[in-house]
């Protein structure tokens, strides 16, 4: 039955690409409105927001109108997956241009960010709270705040690679297709992709799991808060608190890649 329906639906989208029919294009919209509010889901704003949640609602369906127009048979993709790509990046722009946080709020997460940058260098792992309240000015509860800030400002899988100068190149690119060829002129992305499936594995199960969770079976941060039996804040905040480690270790590693070649050179 399900198979079906996505048939239908792709058969009316390719109708609508042939003929451009408003009134097709008007049912396709409708249809695919539940693909908005998934999307939402999937980045943590949920209705509790009220009004801010219609205004983002709103911003997602103009990406599902720029989605149906753009789309055509030709992409080799289904239209639900070029949908969600045009409907996320309509919400993520919108964030971006309000600006949600603070200057204040804005820096606490950037100064947890470099010192969790700093402690990777020397430790070569992660700081726990208690060590980032010990090396920076700030006391738990606003660690715990930052951390939770800190997926406002898109620290996520779709942000570009630490230390990588290709900003095209993110994270859950990287994941999502390590056979992906790379032009000659970007070499250096195949190193740093290589070196997150490494970071990757050497994470603890849980945190492993929450990635799973989230990029792969596509559970919303509430669902993974209900398979945890957590808070859909906690789940934010262990996210935030992964993206911002692997970050770390892969800049620290990109900073010595070029140390071991040398010291491998020598050898020889």
């Amino acid at each position: 039955m399900e198979n079906a329906t996505k048939q239908a639906e792709q058969e009316l989208i390719n109708q609508y690409v042939r003929t451009r029919d408003i009134a097709m294009r008007d049912q396709i919209i409708e249809q695919f409105i539940p693909l908005v509010h998934f999307t939402l889901g999937r980045l943590g704003i949920s209705r509790s927001l009220g009004e801010d949640y219609e205004d983002f609602a709103s911003e997602g369906v103009l990406g599902l109108l720029e989605a149906t127009e753009r789309y055509e048979t030709s992409f080799g993709t289904q239209f639900s997956t070029y949908a969600t790509i045009k409907i996320r990046g309509k919400l993520l722009d919108y964030m971006r241009a309000r600006d949600w946080l603070s200057r204040s709020a804005r820096q606490r997460v950037r100064t947890i960010q470099k010192m969790t940058n700093e402690f990777w260098r020397t430790h070569q792992r992660a700081p726990s709270t208690e060590e980032i309240v010990q090396h920076t000015e700030l006391n738990l509860e606003q660690v715990e705040q930052a951390m939770f800030d800190s997926t406002r400002m898109i620290v996520s899988l779709d942000a570009a690679s630490a230390g990588s100068e290709d900003e095209s190149l993110s994270l859950h690119d990287v994941i999502a297709d390590e056979d992906q060829s790379i032009p000659d002129e970007h070499m250096d992305g195949q190193a740093s992709r290589q070196m997150l499936v490494e970071a990757l594995d050497d994470l603890p199960e849980r945190d492993q799991m929450i990635l799973s969770m989230y990029y792969f079976d596509e559970l919303t941060l509430k669902e993974i808060g209900a398979v945890l039996d957590i808070s859909e804040s906690r789940v934010s905040q262990v996210h935030a608190s992964i993206m911002m480690n692997l970050k770390a270790q892969m800049l620290a590693a990109t900073e010595l890649e070029p140390l071991a070649q040398a010291n491998s050179g020598d050898g020889r």
